[in-house]
């Protein structure tokens, strides 16, 4: 059987087990976790853990009734906090998935429906967890049967779940998810986690936390000089901010920061237009109407590379540069013409200029050319990197 990615409520799946975000500690947590106990009945689901299972390890699984779930069971998977140093998060993250597996397994469970573990409070980039997701699920699939389904729910995780499957079916809307999110995120999308982690000082790796809960994953945290009370905010959230700001001075800073910017919007640098700017308009000019292979051949000698180099690491074949190379009029295949992109480190501009004198242009919803254009906007111009997320995506790759 195979993988389905769906957008839905993961506590309306019609499943014989559902997969829950499940904290360490015997509470009720954030996000997924709070979604569940209050479909299930928090008071239940809540006595049973306290009684039959108890503290968990990140990475573990354990499973429970439904309670009043149409599904069977929930198996709850330990949800790791994101920590992009150690790299001690991405195995616990794949541990959930595979114990959620083991358990269903074990359990003779014959369909499941899994959220985006761990990209939600948790922290774990989407792009990652769904990466990680797909692998763990279709190793498993390849050696057992079982019908399962990836759930993704938010605009973000929809968006990448609508690039890995074209036909992604949607059961819910942006309004439905903007409504439950205001419920299983009280307090806002900076909910303080002193309620989701317990007691500070019982939690496990908690430098990984304070990590996770810091300004770099937007998130800004005060510690009390007195006690252990601390209460992590989001900047962008007023309510949150210290002292109270009246609504009259919001709107006056709003309107400064607006006129600010439309200053700088329509004010000339403060050198004018110099020389340099002069000599690169007149060399843009002067290649307006060269061909493909005219401009490809002109980027790489004005950026200072070797052709061998260009075209090894685009991973194309010499015999096909040298068709470019020798023949100006000559137009190579879209594929060819984006692996060049990369291969010469061409920035956005560049690659949509040349890209065009072949005829081609980057498709907003072509799978391919999103993830070549996303390595390209992030400069990041490594093409077996580059090959392997288009496997991950299940799209063709270059190194077939």
């Amino acid at each position: 059987m195979a993988l389905k990615i769906v957008r839905n409520d993961i506590t309306k799946m019609m499943t014989e087990a559902i997969v829950n975000t499940a904290n360490p500690h015997v509470i009720i947590g954030n996000g997924c976790d709070r979604a569940v106990y209050d479909a299930a009945g928090s008071e239940a689901l809540l006595s049973y853990r306290k009684e039959h299972i108890g503290e968990k390890k990140f990475g573990e699984a354990f499973i429970t009734p439904g309670f009043d779930l149409s599904a069977k069971y929930i198996i709850h998977a330990v949800s790791p906090v994101y920590d992009s140093e150690s790299g001690k998060s991405e195995s616990e993250l794949r541990a959930c998935y595979q114990n959620s597996l083991k358990l269903a397994l074990e359990y003779e469970i014959h369909s499941i429906a899994f959220p985006l573990i761990s990209t939600g409070s948790f922290g774990y980039p989407k792009i990652e967890g769904m990466r990680i997701a797909l692998e763990e699920i279709r190793a498993f699939l390849a050696v057992y049967e079982m019908e399962i389904y990836l759930v993704v729910f938010g605009t973000e995780s929809t968006n990448l779940g609508k690039m890995i499957s074209d036909k992604l079916e949607s059961y819910i809307d942006e309004n439905y998810v903007s409504d439950k999110l205001k419920t299983e995120y009280p307090g806002g999308p900076c909910y303080d986690r002193r309620r989701e982690y317990g007691n500070l000082q019982n939690i496990p790796d908690e430098e990984r936390i304070e990590k996770f809960l810091d300004e770099e994953t937007f998130f800004e945290k005060e510690i009390s000089l007195s006690g252990d009370k601390r209460c992590y905010r989001c900047p962008s959230l007023s309510r949150h901010e210290k002292g109270k700001t009246s609504a009259a001075s919001e709107e006056k800073t709003e309107k400064k920061s607006k006129k600010t910017d439309k200053e700088k919007l329509y004010a000339a640098p403060e050198e004018g237009f110099t020389e340099e700017l002069e000599k690169k308009l007149m060399e843009r000019l002067k290649h307006s109407s060269d061909t493909f292979s005219e401009y490809l051949l002109y980027l790489i000698s004005k950026k200072g590379l070797k052709n061998a180099d260009v075209y090894n690491q685009a991973l194309v074949d010499k015999k096909v540069f040298s068709k470019i190379k020798n023949n100006k009029e000559y137009h190579p295949e879209k594929r060819t013409a984006l692996c060049l992109c990369v291969g010469a480190h061409l920035n956005l501009d560049e690659t949509k200029d040349l890209l065009s004198r072949a005829g081609y242009a980057l498709s907003p919803s072509d799978r391919t050319d999103i993830v070549f254009q996303f390595f390209i906007e992030n400069e990041y111009y490594n093409m077996i990197d580059l090959d392997i997320q288009l496997e991950n995506f299940g799209l063709p790759c270059i190194l077939a």
